[in-house]
């Protein structure tokens, strides 16, 4: 008989397949897997080898013991006791940041410090001052323009909050960090802007970098005007979109970069990307106020979005505090998206964004700080909807600022030796040395300002420089709104004989300093 015939001699290889198969057989499972296989892979073997080969790799990669081949001496130089000895001596770390220089060290230590409750107010320290006790001072360095830092309403809610659900959120807000409160807040500006809706955040820097980003992709065009604040400029390094930059306050520089990327987009003949228009309202380089009317007609004209960054706007500029809309009498669907900081005019932390639903609800997958970061503390957000209510219930509050702002330019506009390059109606007013032989530098400037600061404070009035930080652009460093200046901070607390006061106390310090 052939040993082919024999069946009780088998090949060594279907031997060994049909003992692999009997192995597999026994399994948990093995018919699922089977029909899984059959129905992923199309009964594909070299696919299903492959895929069982890498399956094998990761587990034996996962099981492999690894400290007993890492701790191999081959892989190490056996040092001495003494040489380990020597080495942890001589070992420097590096500083975790830049160390401060003489003159940032100067700086740090000599700035003046709030003892207690910040407010209109408040009792302030620093190693310079004339007295070794703290002193009462008038504060036009907060940003307190409506006075509600110190408000009562404010300091219950928020014991009363504190008391009922704890300090943080400890979560973000698609977790189990939104409350009722944070719901309340946001139907709550929405109203209050006119919107269909409204997102909040945690952080107010964090709130336009992160939603520019939200919105505008690699490929995206974004048209920004040149002057725009730090914050956004990080949101649109963020987008990795088309950045096109426009004189700052220049109509017809803006109307001519779209005009021109109108045409390059007729030419090119690809297809329409998402296009923005980014702004402020009330900018905070220097306090100039955006012409919303001349960017919404271009804006229609060219088909773009608009952006506005209402920070410093919202609370302080319309009859009732409702931006720049307002304060221009138009209608708030004309801005795209309204994005603000909620601790300029509402005294409490965090900002916003208002606009339609559909907008509203992207950000709660896709912007960054919203899902990422914890949410906003619930007295916080409780204090806005307080503060909002204040608002809407106390108009006078509005006319009070505009007042104490009116004051502080009548006295101010008259010294020949600065500049102001803020709107007569801005809160935010900046005063700059005018130029000139003895000032050119901005290092003279800065110095010069500083002794302005110190004088006044001696004279009961808290003022402070504009902090600069470096653009994502050297020439965004390069006009005139990124010149060192003061900033003043009007506020509706103050009294209009405290604001004169305060008024003329700047002014015969910068007398003083820059005439000497």
């Amino acid at each position: 008989m052939p040993l082919e015939s024999d069946p009780d001699i088998r090949d060594p290889v279907s031997g060994f397949a049909e003992l692999l198969r009997d192995t597999f057989r026994i399994i948990p499972g093995y018919n699922i897997i089977t029909r899984y296989i059959a129905s992923s892979y199309q009964n594909d073997p070299i696919r299903s080898f492959l895929e069982l080969v890498l399956f094998i790799f990761a587990v034996r990669t996962i099981l492999q013991n690894r400290s007993r081949s890492s701790w191999r001496a081959s892989n190490f130089v056996q040092l001495t006791e003494k040489e380990i000895d020597s080495l942890v001596d001589e070992f420097e770390p590096e500083p975790l940041c830049t160390l401060l220089s003489a003159e940032e060290q100067e700086t740090l230590d000599g700035l003046p410090v709030i003892v207690g409750h910040a407010s209109a107010r408040p009792m302030v320290t620093a190693p310079w001052m004339t007295g070794t006790k703290p002193r009462q001072v008038l504060n036009l360095a907060s940003f307190n323009f409506t006075g509600l830092v110190e408000a009562p309403e404010l300091t219950t809610q928020a014991k009363l909050l504190l008391r009922e659900y704890g300090v943080g959120s400890c979560s973000p807000p698609g977790f189990y960090g939104t409350s009722d409160m944070h719901m309340k807040v946001e139907e709550s500006l929405a109203n209050f802007l006119r919107k269909e809706g409204a997102i909040v955040y945690s952080q107010g820097f964090s709130t336009i970098s992160s939603v520019i980003p939200a919105f505008c992709k690699r490929g995206d065009v974004i048209v920004a005007d040149s002057g725009v604040n730090f914050a956004i400029q990080k949101g649109l390094q963020l987008s990795r979109s088309n950045v096109y930059w426009y004189d700052h306050q220049d109509m017809r520089s803006l109307e001519a970069l779209l005009s021109h990327l109108n045409n390059e987009q007729a030419r090119s003949r690809k297809p329409l990307t998402r296009r923005f228009i980014v702004t402020e309202g009330v900018f905070e380089s220097d306090g100039t106020i955006s012409d919303l009317p001349r960017i919404v007609e271009l804006k229609n004209k060219f088909k773009f979005r608009l952006l506005l960054d209402e920070s410093y706007s919202v609370g302080t500029l319309g009859r009732t505090g409702r931006g720049l809309p307002e304060y221009y009498d138009l209608d708030p669907d004309q801005v795209d998206m309204v994005v603000g900081n909620l601790a300029t005019s509402f005294a409490t932390a965090g900002g916003f964004c208002a606009s339609t639903t559909e907008v509203v609800k992207h950000q709660r997958i896709n912007g960054l700080s919203f899902v990422f970061s914890a949410a906003m503390p619930v007295m916080m957000a409780n204090g806005t909807t307080v503060a909002l209510n204040k608002l809407l219930h106390e108009p006078g509050l509005f006319q009070s600022l505009q007042k104490n702002i009116r004051i502080l330019r009548s006295v101010l506009d008259a010294v020949d030796t600065i500049t102001i390059p803020s709107d007569p109606d801005s809160a935010l007013i900046h005063v700059q040395i005018r130029p000139n032989d003895r000032y050119s530098s901005r290092e003279e400037q800065k110095r010069r300002l500083g002794l302005i600061e110190r004088l006044a404070l001696n004279q009961g009035v808290l003022l402070c420089q504009s902090p600069h930080i470096a653009s994502i652009r050297p020439e965004l460093d390069e006009g005139p709104w990124a010149r060192p200046s003061l900033r003043i901070a009007a506020t509706s607390v103050l009294s209009e004989a405290e604001t004169k006061q305060a008024a003329d106390i700047i002014r015969a310090s910068i007398v003083s300093v820059l005439n000497s």
